[in-house]
């Protein structure tokens, strides 16, 4: 695993990067996603589409969370609306960073 440095938390998302490789980590509680510096740019404008009253669904424990399906179709990530907002926030935030470390050289 890299050495990274972190971009953003916010709530239980973190992100991070490795200057090295490039790759970008999202840290989700249980979950980690990691992506080239495109794959996340795209990644970030899905789910930033994504409206959390269309795409959500009652839990059985009476939480209404949105499911993000993946390209297998046996794993789903599950957010509830304050994670949907903080994963989201936390992705344009560290955009941002990205922005502002290439900018002073770092």
């Amino acid at each position: 695993m890299c050495e990274t440095k972190i971009l953003t938390q916010k709530g239980p998302t973190v992100i991070s990067h490795c200057p090295e490789c490039g790759m970008l980590n999202i840290w989700h509680q249980n979950l980690l996603l990691c992506f080239t510096p495109s794959q996340f740019i795209s990644f970030q404008r899905f789910t930033n589409d994504m409206d959390f009253d269309d795409r959500c669904f009652p839990f059985p424990d009476g939480s209404e969370r949105l499911v993000l399906c993946t390209p297998n179709r046996d794993i789903n990530f599950v957010f509830t609306e304050e994670e949907w907002v903080d994963f989201n926030a936390a992705m344009i935030e560290s955009l941002y960073m990205l922005e502002v470390y290439s900018l002073v050289g770092e």
